[in-house]
């Protein structure tokens, strides 16, 4: 089964003719306007006619159909999403992160650490969340350094465990 890609999220009303600002999730907030139809979880589709990028990731957006501030105030809080076969495939060494979601994580050994629950950004760059199997979360710098391999079609992605070298000196390893 194809995987729906989330892109936007509408945050509300924009003037008196229908149009909706909308949160964007792709890296460049322009392009929410090249996939023309968007869908939300329920089914309902909006064709866009025209977008704008108003400041920082917030995109203004005429929708079809969507004549009037109700109808636009009646979207807010709905998700756009895009089937993932819309989206062009990755350059190499680059992912979307919903394709990384769920993937089996392990260490350079093989031994399964978790599953990659989330990619976050706190500003200083990407960080990956590993639902351990105990019910804990570890968090991780994107990095080549400590994410050396992403195997997507095996589904999975290897994660560097850090090593204590003066914990391993003493004895102290786990």
């Amino acid at each position: 089964m194809e995987r729906d890609i989330l892109l936007a999220a509408v945050i509300g009303a924009q003037g008196l003719k229908g149009e909706v600002k909308a949160k964007a999730f792709t890296a460049l907030p322009e392009s929410l306007a090249r996939y023309r139809v968007l869908h939300a979880r329920d089914g309902r589709t909006f064709r866009i006619s025209s977008a704008r990028v108003a400041k920082g990731d917030i995109v203004v957006l005429s929708l079809d159909g969507v004549n009037d501030r109700n109808a636009a105030e009646a979207l807010k809080g709905t998700e756009l999403f895009v089937k993932r076969s819309a989206l062009e495939e990755p350059e190499q060494e680059e992912y979307y992160h919903a394709d990384l979601i769920g993937l089996r994580a392990e260490d350079e050994e093989g031994r399964h650490i978790g599953t990659l629950a989330a990619i976050h950004n706190y500003g200083a760059g990407d960080v990956l969340e590993i639902s351990r199997p105990d019910g804990g979360d570890v968090l991780v710098p994107f990095t080549h350094e400590f994410a050396p391999t992403i195997d997507i079609a095996s589904g999975r992605i290897v994660i560097a465990v850090p090593r204590d070298e003066a914990a391993e000196e003493q004895g102290d390893v786990e």
